[in-house]
């Protein structure tokens, strides 16, 4: 049933991705040639569009696109003349990488920052964790990561203003420690804003726990603070909060698509935006492709670690 609504879905967000483009005002053909469009003319304009297969209608387009994708092929780059799998290999380790960093991050933090808030309700503590949250839940990713570029690279000059490794330097030359020197600020930069949800939820959920019957009896026992919370309270608030976390890779890969940007970062986000902007049509397509996989694997890691950490759903679904 599920892999009835991933094709459902793939489908759909394809088509709608592929009337976007083609209508919208960006010209691929202008956007291939470039800084020599006053040099092509007619001619070779028509010789163009008719390689890339531009001059035939659109339906027909997005059916050749399909046929060819269903063969194991999801065509050739138009800005970076290489098959979009290529592409999409290249970056896609740089995304993953910032993307896990900081969605392990952030959901750590965020879980802890709950219980903290959840534990210690009507604290001063509890509000600066509140206030925190409702703050950055409604901040732009690009302002944060602007913020933190110009706070940590350009005052503090403690890490590399942007891109995926230092430049001027062979790739053969360049060392892991350097890599995690660039990746630091983007990841932060996600972190930061990726807690807000976790974080509330987890809190609201631990003080509902906390004011259940069983906990009212734990208390009456002489249970409290850590030993209360591990024996009643994490079991209960864990396994939302990881549906949750789990449930953000969408928002996650939206936020990275920014913060790449920000950060000059070369991963799918930084290639999603150019291929928008330039038209495209078969990287942004491979890259809808890859984006709808990805946030459905993970949902279905989701559901996967529910059924693991949590032995009643197992019992349900015998």
């Amino acid at each position: 049933m599920k892999s009835v609504r991933m094709v459902t879905l793939l489908v759909a967000i394809c088509l709608i991705s592929f009337l976007l483009v083609k209508n919208s005002p960006i010209d691929p053909i202008q956007a291939y040639i470039g800084a020599d469009m006053l040099k092509v003319g007619p001619e070779q304009r028509e010789k163009i569009a008719e390689y890339w297969g531009l001059d035939e209608p659109v339906i027909v387009q997005f059916f050749n696109w399909g046929s060819a994708v269903l063969a194991g092929d999801l065509g050739t780059s138009m800005i970076y003349r290489q098959p979009v799998i290529e592409v999409i290999g290249e970056r896609f380790f740089n995304s993953l990488a910032l993307m896990l960093s900081a969605w392990l991050l952030s959901g750590v933090v965020g879980f802890v920052m709950g219980v903290v808030a959840a534990m210690k309700k009507g604290t001063w503590i509890d509000r600066i964790i509140k206030w925190y949250c409702f703050t950055l839940a409604s901040t732009p990713t690009f302002w944060m990561g602007l913020l933190v570029l110009m706070v940590f690279a350009v005052w503090l000059g403690w890490f590399p203003i942007g891109m995926g490794v230092p430049a001027g330097v062979l790739a053969e030359d360049v060392t892991l420690m350097d890599r995690i020197q660039h990746l630091i600020l983007p990841v932060l930069t996600l972190s930061i804003l990726g807690v807000a949800n976790v974080a509330l939820h987890t809190r609201q959920k631990l003080i509902d726990v906390m004011a259940s019957d069983y906990v009212l009896f734990a208390r009456a026992r002489g249970e409290k603070g850590f030993v209360l919370f591990w024996r009643h309270g994490l079991r209960n608030v864990a396994l939302p909060a990881i549906t949750l976390q789990f449930a953000a890779f969408s928002e996650l890969f939206g936020g990275a698509v920014l913060a790449e940007q920000v950060f000059s970062y070369p991963g799918l986000g930084q290639a999603t935006v150019e291929a928008g902007l330039r038209g495209d049509v078969p990287l942004l397509l491979g890259l809808v492709i890859f984006s709808t996989i990805f946030v459905f694997v993970g949902n279905l890691l989701a559901d996967l670690s529910y059924r693991v950490l949590d032995p009643r759903t197992r019992e349900v679904r015998k």
